[in-house]
């Protein structure tokens, strides 16, 4: 489908109405002096200012930003609702403006509000409009990066992972019919809730991006033209459309728009000289319209599972800063507030290859002035601080430092078994299937798939290859009709996207076939570069012995995400379903995977603080505190060693913590609750990703 260009509707269908109230009015008989006391519905909402009244709008002219009368240079900052409890936006929000921020920037992530088709999410911490509303009420502009491709270190750039299942396969971010009609369908929702909330209606938003980094991926400028149409469609023209890619000719001749209301903003690495890149800028905007704009001004960097934490030095940061803010240049700290990759939505990198796989930590805290814990007393926040306050001389709130608890040990205990939760499972939500198929076939978009079919023995042993696997794979056997009572399933290895091994089955003498397992899981989406169209699960046949091996059936496990409710039954969890003879609860040599629970208790709300769990001497894993998914764990592999858990997520009394631990749980079955974080865990000779 070729969509038009409709990018006039809101305006001219505004004129429309304007007029039809105009000849109702005249027809009986009201006398113009009455208009003056109605809101104009053809223009941007008016503000006076002294004597005089004038028009609320953001623009551009003279290649500066313009707010109503006066320029404005954009001191913002990168900080997004979706990584940040509801219940402490506000709080990160004020230790932005303590800062010196005068700007918002935040992505929209269309995963997180369409977790389903047509299944549309807008509560909890995907209360958008009320995380917009709330900037407002602060002072804050607000840019919106409404993608819907955004990256951002999130699960497949925040598309809905349901788009890979769609057949005939969808071609993201290019001008396919099928896909556009689906980006349509997502911003004819998300668009109105966004369009009351532009500047020039009263609202904080004053500039609207469509995708991010193009010019690193494509080059379909009609892609990019439908995008704009979508967007003035819904928004009209009295908002700044936007686009963001990186700071070269080739990267901005791909990635920018060709028409004269369209913006193109530039990023680059923190330290490059900025002003080369922004007359290189000016070539990609219109005459007069290209105010110099770093729209992501990098503060420190992301971090993978298996590297050392990245880290920028404060000062470089806060010089390399001041080089645009001090000839009149904007800019956006990426990020001011890193947050949490809470739940399963961590993004991921590759390498050259697809099979070089680089998944996120659950820790976003990105080296930000304003900690993962909020935390502002440090020489990053400092530098910047001082930078600033030089450029925007509105007043900066204090925000005392936050406070952290360390709750002490945690006793956990063995509840529920792998083979317990595949017994817990309706036989309706197994599927069956000649071969294996993908997670998201499967309709399970997160999490872990366990794969399960059987073989016969030789008594030299078998040989097992899977291909093509994402992300992680746990192989099992089992005599099922011997062992079904006791649920024994015997670990044998595991094979991993990134090492890719076959793996040597032993022999069992089993009574009948032999019981094989697969227990895959999904560690986050890649989200940037030409393999982003990354399904999880087993994706190619299994082989035998050199020999397919047919007749599979898969079985979900059903762990929740985000914004999510429960869809397992924890209190369940609690109560020991396995057979008391096996007695697995002190077997911390099983390397079965399963469910461990603890509590730990809090004697007041005055108690009540954040705090990290430490998982060191633990294995891999998730964990949930009073059900909500804090994210995953792998201390063996490092940098990250604790979880937060912000203190919204506590109460007084009893609190109840769940993991599902995948290797090895610790040998004393305890955890930690602590008051810090920890980068240091892992291997010394992991991978440097530092600046």
């Amino acid at each position: 489908m070729v969509m038009t260009s409709r990018r006039s509707w809101p305006s001219t269908r505004r004129h429309q109405l304007a007029f039809v109230l105009l000849l109702v009015l005249v027809a009986l008989g009201i006398c113009v002096p009455v208009f003056a006391l109605l809101p104009s519905l053809s223009s941007p909402q008016s503000l006076f200012r002294g004597d005089k009244m004038i028009s609320r709008r953001f623009y551009i002219k003279a290649d500066v930003f313009w707010k109503d009368e006066n320029p404005f240079q954009i001191i913002g900052g990168d900080l997004h609702y979706f990584r940040v409890l509801p219940e402490y936006w506000e709080d990160r929000l004020l230790r932005a403006k303590a800062l010196g921020l005068n700007t918002i920037q935040v992505y929209v992530p269309w995963n997180l509000h369409e977790p389903k088709p047509g299944i549309m999410v807008f509560e909890g911490i995907g209360d958008l409009v009320s995380f917009l509303k709330l900037c407002d009420n602060l002072d804050f502009l607000v840019m919106l990066r409404a993608g819907p491709y955004i990256c951002g270190e999130w699960d497949l750039g925040g598309f809905p992972a349901w788009l890979l299942a769609v057949k005939p396969r969808l071609q993201l971010r290019t001008s396919d019919p099928a896909y556009l009609k689906l980006v349509e369908r997502w911003w004819d929702v998300l668009l109105p809730k966004v369009f009351p909330l532009l500047y020039s209606n009263g609202g904080p938003v004053i500039m609207v991006q469509i995708e991010n980094e193009y010019g690193s991926y494509g080059h379909d400028k009609a892609y990019l033209r439908n995008l704009v149409s979508m967007a003035r469609e819904h928004l009209g023209d009295d908002v700044i459309v936007y686009t963001t890619d990186g700071g070269t000719r080739e990267t901005l001749e791909k990635g920018t728009v060709p028409v004269d209301d369209v913006y193109s903003a530039v990023d680059f690495t923190t330290g490059d000289d900025p002003w080369p890149i922004f007359e290189l800028q000016k070539k990609f905007n219109a005459p007069g319209r290209s105010p110099p704009l770093s729209s992501e001004f990098y503060t420190g960097w992301l971090t993978h599972w298996g590297e050392k934490i990245a880290k920028t030095d404060a000062e470089f940061t806060a010089a390399s800063l001041e080089k645009i803010l001090s000839r009149n240049g904007s800019a956006v700290l990426y990020m001011v507030h890193g947050g949490t990759n809470f739940g399963f939505y961590n993004g991921a990198n590759t390498g050259s290859e697809e099979f070089d796989y680089k998944p996120d930590l659950t820790s976003y805290d990105y080296d930000a002035p304003i900690k993962e814990s909020g935390d502002i007393d440090n020489p990053k926040f400092q530098a910047l601080q001082r930078v600033i306050k030089k450029y925007n001389t509105a007043p900066h709130s204090i925000t005392p430092s936050k406070q952290l608890k360390a709750y002490g040990p945690i006793k956990m205990q063995m509840t529920t078994s792998l083979f317990d939760l595949v017994s817990m499972t309706d036989p309706a939500d197994m599927i069956t299937s000649a071969n294996p198929i993908s997670m998201e076939s499967s309709g399970q978009m997160f999490g872990f798939l366990l794969y399960e079919s059987s073989y016969i023995t030789k008594k030299s042993g078998n040989i097992l290859r899977i291909p093509k696997v994402h992300d992680r794979a746990q192989v099992f056997v089992s005599c099922l009709s011997q062992e079904a009572n006791e649920g024994v399933l015997r670990y044998i290895g595991t094979t991993e996207r990134w090492n890719n091994q076959p793996i040597s089955l032993p022999t069992i003498e089993c009574t009948s076939n032999t019981s094989l397992f697969i227990l895959v899981e999904n560690m986050g989406r890649v989200n940037y570069g030409s393999y982003i169209f990354d399904e999880k699960g087993i994706l190619s046949s299994v082989y035998l012995d050199g020999q397919i091996l047919h007749g599979w059936k898969m079985i979900p496990i059903p762990f929740q995400n985000l914004n999510q409710r429960p869809n397992l039954s924890f209190e369940m969890h609690h109560n020991r379903k396995r057979s008391e003879k096996s007695n697995l609860t002190n077997d911390v040599g099983q390397k079965e995977p399963a469910l461990f629970a603890g509590e730990f208790s809090i004697n007041s709300a005055e108690e009540i603080k954040d705090t990290y769990l430490s998982f060191n001497g633990w294995g891999k894993g998730v964990a949930f505190v009073n059900k909500f998914n804090i994210g995953r764990y792998w201390p063996s592999v490092g940098p990250q060693c604790n979880l937060y858990v912000p203190a919204p997520l506590l109460k007084p009394g009893k609190n109840t913590l769940v993991i599902f631990e995948l290797e090895s749980p610790h040998l004393e079955l305890l955890l930690e609750a602590v008051d810090q974080q920890d980068f240091t865990c892992g291997s010394n000779n992991s991978k440097v990703n530092q600046l």
